[in-house]
């Protein structure tokens, strides 16, 4: 009896969502194919999510600009309030942290990042940042996917790229370079359909050729993947006392899979409760000390280590808060922000050009750098890639 699973059915189907996938409880992850990489680099990135849209003028505090306190009477914060970089900008008071791997040289700021004729919605504009495309979904797979493709061709590898947490960014989306994503390492196993396998099998004879006979070589391969990141991550030691929380959870697993020898490249994770309408002051700083706990745990932990000087951090949000404070003691939708870029690798310090103040569009700050020029530099500096791989010749900044 043939096999009545055409091939052109099962890519479809396979390629419905990007990619094939096997679910659990806890985690998922996607197609695999094996094959030894022998390009891409030798780095790699942390790549950090802010959701809900930073705000930078919080973040990275200009307490020397009069239009400043201007604007924010309440949420505005003078020099003996920040982490004083200079006699214009500090750091979040927040980020002690950060500011000593600022002074260590291992932590760039780049101010003013954004894009031409921004979009303030959270769902369009995190599509423009994680595709680096002004169609978002609809210019095809995300930045990170188009990364994979570029650097590491048609040597694809499931734990080369790995998100964890709840839901995958788009971002990480590539129809031939699929990643891993789970929420907690122990929960990361393969719930597979070797059952109905088995009953297809009887039915047809014992025929699984072609297709069938494919997908279970997808499902050995996907037992051994879900095998070696629990062990990466079940028997790591870290050097640093991660704070408790998702955020430091996520960071250690990271730590872990960068130390795992088991090929991880690239970890996505991702950092909620960013949108403060209300309130700014105290959720914002609890916001701020929650992730300068959990960076410079990760800093500690890889200080010294083969990985440590591989592994770039680069965190963003989808876009900053508009310049004045609301009625509601917060801030609304607003357009450029900073981007961190830090590792051992980094050549520290500020980079790009603080927006003006008070020269405005409809209230909002107007980008003096294109994110997506970080995102070139990091992959040219981390992965060997031409710095025009998005299409587009974006330049790129001497921060590595």
């Amino acid at each position: 009896m043939k096999n009545p699973i055409s091939r052109r059915a099962f890519l479809q189907a396979a390629t419905a969502a990007g990619a094939l996938t096997f679910t659990s409880p806890l985690g998922h992850a996607t197609r695999l194919t094996w094959s030894q990489a022998t390009t891409g680099g030798s780095g790699n990135l942390l790549l950090l999510q802010l959701a809900g849209g930073n705000d930078g003028l919080a973040t990275v505090i200009p307490f020397g600009d009069d239009a400043l306190h201007a604007a924010r009477p309440k949420l505005g914060r003078k020099k003996s309030e920040v982490l004083a970089l200079d006699t214009y900008r500090g750091l979040n008071p927040e980020l002690v942290g950060l500011r000593k791997a600022f002074d260590a040289g291992e932590l760039a700021i780049v101010e003013g990042c954004g894009y031409a004729d921004p979009n303030r919605s959270h769902f369009k504009s995190m599509e423009i940042w994680q595709t680096a495309d002004h169609r978002g979904r609809s210019s095809g797979d995300g930045w990170i996917g188009r990364l994979s493709d570029t650097a590491w061709k048609d040597a694809a590898d499931v734990n080369r790229v790995i998100n964890v947490g709840e839901k995958q960014p788009y971002s990480l989306a590539s129809k031939s370079h699929p990643s891993a994503s789970f929420v907690i390492p122990e929960g990361y196993r393969w719930i597979d359909t070797e059952g109905e396998i088995a009953d297809y099998d009887k039915k047809t004879g014992g025929e699984v050729g072609g297709t069938l006979g494919a997908l279970r070589r997808v499902l050995d391969d996907a037992r051994a993947s879900s095998k070696a990141v629990r062990q990466a991550v079940g028997g790591y030691r870290p050097k640093a006392v991660y704070p408790t929380g998702d955020l430091g959870d996520a960071l250690r697993s990271a730590a872990a899979l960068f130390n795992g020898s088991i090929g991880t490249r690239i970890v996505s994770v991702v950092m909620g409760g960013f949108d403060t309408h209300n309130d700014e002051r105290s959720r914002h700083d609890r916001q701020m000390r929650d992730l300068d706990a959990a960076l410079t745990a990760f800093r500690e932990d890889l200080a010294g280590t083969e990985a440590g000087k591989r592994t770039v951090t680069m965190a963003f949000s989808e876009f900053g808060r508009r310049v004045a404070e609301n009625g509601s003691d917060g801030t609304d939708h607003g357009t450029a922000g900073p981007m961190f870029v830090m590792g051992a690798s980094v050549k520290g310090g500020l980079y790009g050009k603080h927006p003006s103040l008070t020269k405005l569009d409809d209230g909002d700050l107007v980008y003096t750098t294109d994110f997506r020029s970080v995102y070139a530099t990091v992959a040219a500096a981390q992965f060997d890639v031409r710095r025009d791989f998005l299409g587009h010749d974006y330049g790129t900044l001497p921060l590595l």
